[in-house]
């Protein structure tokens, strides 16, 4: 998308009208109606009260977990043992106090929510974006909800990807969780982040988060190409189903070549190294000389021993160009020490 006509003519019609920069903060002089539109429409796509967008997802991330903790005393974070770091950050910087429940497992989460009676709030993500596994979303949600706790998901990795209309998990799966955090880029393929949920919690984000307050606002460019990015995307359903399609493609595919896959339901497609210089050669092979790119993962993004290439294939990989990948793959994995 960012490359999308209507997305970049959008861009240029806005430099024109408004300029490059937005000229200062949220509150003082940096909102223009392009903001203001990009928050109406979040808010509509994900079924909110009402949205707030931010410099990045990661800041959108970090900047609300630490400012709800000064919002509500007493707060409990109760964090999935793989959460991203912006989450892992924003509960750091909170000073509340948190209790880590392990990776996707709803019965360790019910221990915890049990033994805390005071107000709670737990913190997940629905895609993981390094091993491609999809949280048990509705299991958590319906946990939280019978003992009162606020639910925080991180759609990243899902918004515009999954769903009617691109909503994410929460959308194709029908929940409802209480604050959700998605990205500009990635499937919109522009820049920045958000968070949407109640109106009167995104109002006391927006007046007590310093890094929301203190920081110059996204160009009005920006907004204008995520706005339209945004409208297209839900409009084409069909992107989403030719995406899952050509992952699909691609890991049936590798299996073909006996390159093994780690195994999930998402459109990420990891394959497993286990080494961060055979990782990064293999890659350095398939880019300076097959004109391939594919990024190594390493840690500290991935604990040590499991470092990866992480595929993730488009509508516009052809059947040929994906054999062409893995033949040539298979190649570099035995040159390099396979």
């Amino acid at each position: 998308m960012g490359q999308h006509s209507y997305v970049i003519d959008s861009m240029k019609t806005a430099l024109e009208s408004s300029g490059a920069g937005a000229g200062g903060t949220r509150n003082i002089s940096g909102s223009t109606h392009y903001h203001n539109a990009l928050e109406t429409e979040l808010a509509d796509f994900h079924k909110k009260e009402k949205a707030l967008i931010f410099t990045s997802a990661y800041n959108a991330n970090q900047t609300t977990l630490e400012t709800l903790g000064k919002i509500i005393p007493d707060l409990l974070y109760i964090s999935d043992s793989l959460n991203h770091s912006s989450l892992i950050q924003g509960i750091r910087h909170s000073r509340c106090k948190k209790e880590i429940f392990k990776h996707n497992d709803v019965e360790d989460l019910e221990r915890i929510l049990k033994s805390y009676e005071g107000p709670k709030c737990v913190v997940f993500e629905s895609v993981y974006s390094m091993d491609g596994d999809i949280g048990p979303v509705k299991e958590i949600v319906d946990l939280a909800n019978k003992y009162n706790a606020i639910t925080f998901l991180d759609e990243v990795h899902a918004v515009g990807l999954y769903g009617a209309t691109g909503g994410g998990i929460t959308e194709r799966d029908n929940i409802e969780v209480d604050i959700i955090n998605g990205t500009l880029a990635k499937a919109f393929g522009v820049q920045g982040g958000y968070i949407a949920g109640k109106k009167d919690f995104i109002d006391a984000i927006r007046s007590l988060a310093s890094a929301f307050i203190f920081t110059t606002s996204l160009s009005p460019v920006i907004c204008a190409g995520a706005l339209t990015s945004i409208k297209y995307v839900r409009d084409h359903p069909e992107l989403r189903e030719q995406i899952h399609e050509r992952a699909n493609k691609t890991k049936l595919e590798l299996a073909r070549q006996g390159i093994e896959v780690m195994k999930n339901d998402s459109h990420i497609v990891p394959v497993i190294i286990g080494d961060p210089k055979r990782a990064k050669a293999i890659s350095d092979e398939l880019l300076y000389k097959e004109g391939i790119y594919v990024q190594p993962i390493n840690w500290p993004t991935v604990p040590v021993g499991t470092e990866r290439l992480r595929f993730t294939p488009t509508p516009f990989h052809t059947d040929a160009l994906i054999f062409d990948m893995v033949v040539k793959l298979k190649a570099a994995m035995k040159k390099c020490g396979g």
